[in-house]
């Protein structure tokens, strides 16, 4: 079982590499062969995957700011609940999107598997500003 206090700096570690903008930080977090799906979408797996992952949410959001809302930890589960805010690319509207990441993690910290869910919908509507 991992320490809830070691989780929640952990937490505030992987806050800080997202809000670093360093795609290599955020994926620095993730076991070698850890692995996030997004919105049931496709596998991100393996840590250079992860590093892809991030430099996409950076390439659609530059100025992308993430805090951490929430953090609740059952055994090695985790719950991350975050929000992001920034400027979408393309169209330079703002963005405010809530969402969250179910964590299972290693007793060295690292995130072996991660399920991330967000409001697909809504972030287009704030994107095209309707």
């Amino acid at each position: 079982m991992i320490d809830a206090q070691a989780v929640a700096k952990m937490a505030a570690d992987y806050t800080a590499a997202w809000n670093s903008k360093s795609a290599e930080a955020v994926a620095s977090f993730y076991a070698e062969d850890g692995e996030i799906i997004i919105n049931n979408g496709d596998p991100w797996s393996g840590r250079s995957r992860v590093q892809d992952m991030a430099a996409g949410f950076y390439a659609d959001v530059p100025d992308l700011a993430l805090t951490c809302d929430d953090l609740r930890c059952a055994g090695n589960h985790v719950i991350f609940v975050w929000t992001f805010t920034g400027h979408d690319a393309t169209s330079g509207n703002p963005l405010n999107i809530r969402g969250w990441e179910e964590w299972e993690v290693g007793d060295d910290l690292k995130v072996k598997a991660s399920r991330g869910w967000f409001d697909a919908e809504d972030y287009g509507r704030q994107a095209e500003g309707t």
